[in-house]
């Protein structure tokens, strides 16, 4: 192998490695916005609207937040599932981005 076939094959890794890394940051970046779209609108509606959108947002993102409504108590109105979800988005992508930032070196 020579030096331009290793040089060439770790450019197209690394070219890998940010096209992963940004398709990571952008999908977490809109399902927090999608996330919180749903809390907003659950403020503002019924509960069971059959707006298109409204219905969109609450397949999308009603699977995810259950699974922090398990582990979490209820605080009477007060949901808390949204914050700890949109925690749990950030820190997973600081993860991934850094494994593949790791992977990089």
């Amino acid at each position: 192998m020579t030096v331009g076939d290793m040089y060439a094959s770790l450019t197209l890794l690394a070219g890998a490695i940010d096209s992963v890394q940004s398709f990571v940051t952008v999908f977490i970046a809109v399902y927090t916005l999608m996330i919180f779209a749903y809390v907003i609108l659950s403020w503002v509606r019924s509960p069971y609207s059959t707006h298109p959108v409204v219905r969109f947002l609450h397949d999308v993102c009603d699977p995810y937040l259950r699974l922090f409504r398990r582990f979490l108590p209820p605080l009477g109105p007060v949901d808390l599932s949204p914050i700890v979800a949109v925690i749990a988005l950030v820190v997973l992508e600081r993860l991934v981005n850094g494994v593949l930032l790791e992977n990089l070196k």
